[in-house]
């Protein structure tokens, strides 16, 4: 039997994309999210345009649906398979830092923990899962924020001296998640805790979750508060490998 075709797995993924809502996306915008080059995103687009698929704003040039497609509808993440999927990871992510793992996705309610693996000491710890956690104030939900997988907070609530409430502020650091492929927080949302975060993709390169570590500051951050470099690569290791799961998934 022949394996999957990476063409229309991505063209998939950008109907997908679009589907959500977000409004129209310019090539640079789906190319981002999608982690693909922006002329192979630009060739997709034109392809899917030609079939109607995908629409053009005349005035602006950015893509929606098109009309032979209608509506989509909402994109929807088996949660379990995804659990499934990356427990190992998770678990050996937890092992291999010494800290609180959680893998988070958007649903209605907002960003919801949906897999929590404990520190591997003997501290007593509060399982997480089905917490809703503040997207602008920690490490996960500005990975979803930064992938259009999560909806724009309204107000920016406050939780400690160090949590971005400025809009403006806050488009700037999501901008840096897409820039980076990854996402922190230093005491944003709860005093004495740092976190670091990376976007977990599905077959196609669609951003579908987040997984990341928490823990002391002083564990995770040097003495100007940023997040220790070998955090970052132990946590995107980890999202890359449960990429590489999910798209061994048949």
């Amino acid at each position: 039997m022949p394996g999957p075709i990476q063409s229309i797995e991505r063209a998939a993924a950008v109907l997908r994309l679009l589907a959500r809502g977000s409004g129209p996306m310019a090539v640079g915008e789906v190319a981002a999210a999608l982690d693909l080059a922006k002329p192979t995103a630009h060739g997709i687009l034109r392809t899917l345009l030609g079939v109607g698929f995908v629409d053009q704003d005349p005035a602006t040039g950015r893509y929606l649906l098109g009309p032979a497609l209608g509506e989509l509808g909402s994109d929807h993440l088996d949660v379990n398979e995804l659990r499934s999927r990356a427990i190992h990871r998770a678990d050996a992510l937890a092992s291999r830092t010494g800290e609180s793992v959680r893998m988070a996705v958007s649903r209605p309610s907002g960003v919801t923990v949906v897999h929590h693996v404990f520190r591997p000491d003997n501290t007593e710890q509060v399982l997480a899962v089905g917490e809703v956690l503040p997207a602008h104030a920690t490490a996960l939900g500005k990975v979803l924020l930064a992938y259009d997988a999560a909806t724009e907070p309204g107000a920016l609530q406050s939780f400690t001296r160090r949590t971005i409430v400025d809009p403006t502020a806050l488009d700037r650091a999501i901008a840096e998640v897409r820039r980076t492929g990854w996402a922190s927080e230093v005491e944003e949302y709860r005093t004495g805790e740092a976190g670091v975060a990376a976007p977990i993709r599905a077959r196609g390169g669609l951003v579908v979750a987040a997984i990341g570590i928490s823990g002391p500051t002083d564990r995770l951050c040097d003495n100007r508060l940023q997040i220790r470099p070998a955090a970052v690569d132990q946590v995107r290791a980890a999202a890359a490998a449960v990429h590489r799961d999910l798209g061994a998934a048949r």
